[in-house]
């Protein structure tokens, strides 16, 4: 048996100037010549900024504290980092041999371009090449009051699409206004956009969320989440849902948001152009033309629309019987009476790459939070929990050693 490990600089793709190689880790552990494509484990090794002086404790440094890990990246991703590369030392030292080869990729820039995994895809993609994908950057346990109640398995994420809707006229001087006024048609854009909804609409897996969640809620929430999976699906019971919790909202259809405002050029000139960022968040099969076609129909005359930068598809993966058999059986084990649920994330992850490279990616943080408490991924204070997260790693122990030599048992 051994361990081959790789130290991949991988180029930025979009730089405008002089640009830092981005540092990714490959590495391989051997299995069996058995004729099975490997398992790929991910994670990201980058996290977003913190501000020093928003943090009680240095962001940068961990602090162990009341039962948590404190730190910028704790949630998102170190404990994904730390939970991949803790089970390889784990299984090498225990001289496991599984009928497979097992590879892990720590990538370098998930929080910003992902540059480094399309690079790596790209120009390594015999390195990377596997049967599936398990991502640690996905999915997650709930609790209620401590108790396990449901296990998440990412198999889709909404696609992330930016548009670009901007207001122009010829301007003028401040003291002489004209009629029209970029920004005021901007506003109304705006607002007009503010009051649209898109339509809603389950995928496979948005509907398995649905039906198999509804074990978990409120006998007259459940009863609104069978309703809404059956087919077909009830609208009133929808809408219900989609009011009662902006997540199941966004899992329902297609969501676009203002995020960024920009406009005018001097204090004492009627502006130009005014512009605004249009955040789109959109179903897996939604088709970015035809969301384009509709904010554009929405703002009419008032501004125009297009797309801003890339909009890289994703395409969800199918709910595979084995990955799903030993998520079940594990979580049953290990978290009585909480259920597997499939989830569509709406925000966004290296999986998408993989899925689009031909990689079916399920996303098995295995990581469990109080439900009702907001995640501070990204935000002051990350953290998780001291038990929570060893139980992760002891559940991914089994989970990919299971997977990789299927005569094991939980």
């Amino acid at each position: 048996m051994s361990v081959h490990l790789s130290i991949i600089l991988a180029k930025r793709g979009r730089c405008s100037q002089i640009c830092t190689p981005l540092t990714s880790v490959v590495a391989r552990l051997r299995g069996r010549p058995s004729g099975k494509k490997p398992i790929l484990l991910m994670a990201h090794l980058d996290v977003v900024a913190a501000n020093r002086a928003d943090w009680p404790t240095d962001p940068f440094t961990m602090v162990e504290k009341d039962g948590w890990y404190y730190g910028r990246g704790s949630e998102d991703n170190k404990a994904g980092v730390a939970t991949i590369v803790a089970n390889l030392v784990r299984w090498k030292r225990e001289k496991f041999i599984p009928d497979r080869d097992i590879v892990a990729v720590l990538s370098a820039d998930e929080e910003t371009t992902g540059d480094a995994m399309i690079w790596l895809l790209k120009n390594h993609r015999a390195k990377l090449d596997a049967e599936y994908a398990l991502n640690t950057d996905a999915g997650g346990g709930a609790l209620d009051k401590g108790t396990a109640v449901s296990n998440s398995v990412q198999a889709a994420e909404k696609v992330f699409a930016n548009f670009k809707v901007e207001a122009t006229n010829p301007g003028g001087h401040s003291s002489v206004p004209r009629a029209d006024n970029a920004i005021y048609d901007l506003s109304a854009a705006l607002v007009a956009l503010g009051k649209t909804e898109f339509p809603i609409r389950l995928t496979e897996v948005s509907r398995a969320y649905f039906q198999q969640s509804a074990a978990t809620q409120t006998p007259e929430v459940a009863a609104l989440m069978r309703a809404v999976a059956a087919q077909p699906m009830s609208t009133s019971a929808a809408r219900s849902l989609a009011a009662t919790n902006p997540y199941w909202n966004s899992m329902m259809r297609t969501t676009c948001v203002a995020t960024l405002l920009r406009g005018g050029h001097a204090d004492n000139a009627l502006p130009q152009r005014a512009s605004a960022n249009i955040n789109c968040r959109m179903l897996p099969d939604e088709v970015p033309d035809s969301v384009r076609a509709t904010i554009q129909r929405v703002v009419g005359s008032l501004a125009t629309v297009a797309a801003d930068g890339p909009i890289t598809p994703s395409p969800a993966s199918p709910l595979r019987a084995d990955v799903m058999g030993v998520v079940e059986r594990l979580t049953k084990a290990r978290f009585p009476g909480a259920v597997v649920v499939p989830e569509m994330s709406t925000g966004a992850t290296d999986g998408m790459f993989t899925r689009n490279a031909g990689i079916p990616t399920y996303g098995v943080s295995a990581i469990f939070f109080e439900q009702l408490e907001p995640s501070r991924a990204h935000g002051q204070d990350e953290r998780v929990g001291v038990k929570a997260f060893h139980e992760s790693v002891a559940f991914w122990y089994s989970m990919v050693k299971e997977l990789a030599s299927p005569a094991i048992t939980p």
